[in-house]
């Protein structure tokens, strides 16, 4: 629910509109999954990076960058990568991926030297639309307030 408000905001201070926050659950299968925390997705968007690089080098497009202070807040290189990577894989005739998963850590460390920081999150993209089987509304009492 925060980044729905900060992003409501925001929408407020640029455009000058207002809209109501709130938060959606889903129920997702997420199938064939390309799953950036695993080993064995980060070994393929590696290669896909490796595959992408050469191409853009042909082409003399210059490479996108993430931008956005230390946490890279604006993946616009991230972003082309597992695009490309889609692309590479329709063209090749391999099995497209349903799903996409990976935690971003963002935001200042919970404490000194901790591994936690206070914006991680998870995100989930879904590529399938049959993979989703069900939205609800989840009421504000189940939000943490932890």
């Amino acid at each position: 629910m925060e980044w729905a408000q900060v992003r409501s905001a925001r929408i407020l201070e640029i455009e000058g509109r207002t809209v109501q926050p709130s938060v959606i659950g889903a129920v997702i299968d997420p199938g064939f999954c390309l799953d950036l925390i695993s080993s064995n997705g980060i070994r393929v968007v590696e290669q896909a990076y490796a595959d992408f690089t050469s191409v853009m080098a042909v082409s003399g497009v210059p490479m996108p960058e993430n931008l956005g202070g230390h946490d890279l807040l604006l993946r616009n290189l991230d972003c082309a990568v597992i695009n490309y990577l889609h692309v590479a894989r329709k063209e090749a005739g391999e099995r497209s991926f349903d799903t996409v998963r990976g935690v971003f850590t963002e935001g200042e460390r919970v404490y000194p030297n901790s591994g936690f920081h206070h914006k991680t999150h998870t995100q989930i993209c879904v590529r399938n639309p049959e993979k989703i089987h069900g939205v609800f509304h989840v009421h504000e009492r189940y939000f943490s307030q932890a």
